[in-house]
């Protein structure tokens, strides 16, 4: 995979401010704030690069109020890396091939994998199944 590098005014320009704050600069967005996505099957990918990363069939409503993934679509697209910010220690998940910041990992989630992916909606776009 090539890695995606730009400078932050390439990133500015691109990306919407609320998209920016959350996968630029690591911000979070509200709960409960993003609005939802289309119907059907289909990729969630990276709102920077476009990379595939979740597959809407490994969604699941955890009741936080922000998209959750029991996994993704291809382990090796999404990074991670320890977050020792807010007084927690939690584990951030990024795109692996422009390190956007999507969201976290816990290990609350349900079966097979145990998993929940709790990723900010701002953080990716929807491509519905064709």
């Amino acid at each position: 995979m090539d890695k995606i590098t730009k400078t932050d005014a390439e990133w500015r320009a691109q990306l919407s401010d609320a998209a920016y704050r959350v996968t630029r600069a690591h911000g979070t967005e509200r709960a409960g704030s993003h609005e939802g996505f289309a119907a059907g099957p289909g990729v969630f990918t990276c709102v920077c690069c476009g990379a595939d990363l979740f597959d809407k069939a490994h969604k699941f409503e955890s009741g936080t109020g922000w998209p959750s993934f029991y996994q993704p679509k291809d382990a090796a697209m999404v990074g991670e890396r320890s977050d020792n910010s807010w007084f927690m220690r939690r584990t951030e998940v990024h795109c692996s091939r422009c390190d956007a910041h999507l969201g976290h990992v816990f290990n609350d989630g349900p079966k097979p994998t145990g998993l929940r992916y709790c990723i900010n909606g701002v953080a990716l776009e929807f491509k519905p199944e064709t």
